[in-house]
């Protein structure tokens, strides 16, 4: 029987993550949440709803925290979403019908509206090599294997996860989804502009 693994990094949301958790546990075996050194209450908050946290002992980012929770995750195929609540769990059998059915590696989940003009950007230029419309969705469903292949070099996955999948060969569809709108803080995303650099080699490569 196919296992259906979570991995969930997060950073300080102890308001919204056990709200997440008790809606994916319907729809996965394993729930992994990856705590990126959070200074409040993130892991605690984790452990009493009763899933697996993996702790990281300093703030490593997105990129280092999601690889980690891919060697940990023990599931034939792993589906990722934010901790705040972003992303509908409901919405997780979309992305993985394609996989079940054999016609995908990877799924995206492709949001309405990418705000930021510097990810429509990084996502312009990722078209040069392969057609997707949102490949810095964070709301995703990839074989296990395939995950585990990718080196996600960068400083977010905003082009590059799209990009070295498939390098690989992986089959990649997109599935439109819908997302809700969360009352934080973001940080001005100068991450961006690195990202540049590490998705030019791949639209050159043949």
């Amino acid at each position: 029987m196919i296992k259906i693994s979570a991995v969930i990094p997060a950073y300080n949301e102890e308001k919204r993550i056990k709200e997440v958790i008790f809606k994916v546990k319907n729809y996965v075996d394993e729930i992994l949440i990856v705590d990126d050194n959070s200074t409040d209450k993130t892991a605690e908050v984790a452990e009493k709803a009763g899933v697996n946290v993996i702790s990281n002992t300093r703030n490593r980012g997105y990129m280092a925290s999601i690889k980690k929770g891919f060697r940990k995750a023990r599931g034939d195929i792993i589906v990722t979403l934010d901790a705040d609540g972003e992303h509908n769990p409901e919405e997780i059998p979309d992305l993985l019908e394609p996989i079940l059915n054999k016609k995908a590696d990877l799924v995206f989940g492709k949001r309405t509206r990418i705000s930021r003009p510097s990810e429509r950007f990084l996502n312009w230029l990722t078209n040069f090599k392969i057609k997707i419309e949102d490949s810095g969705t964070g709301f995703r469903a990839m074989r296990r294997d395939l995950a585990l292949k990718l080196k996600l070099k960068g400083k977010c996955t905003c082009g590059i996860f799209a990009l070295e999948a498939d390098a690989l060969g992986a089959r990649i569809q997109e599935i439109p989804i819908e997302t809700k709108s969360i009352d934080k803080t973001r940080k001005k995303a100068w991450h961006h502009f690195l990202q540049f650099f590490f998705i030019a080699p791949h639209l050159f490569r043949k």
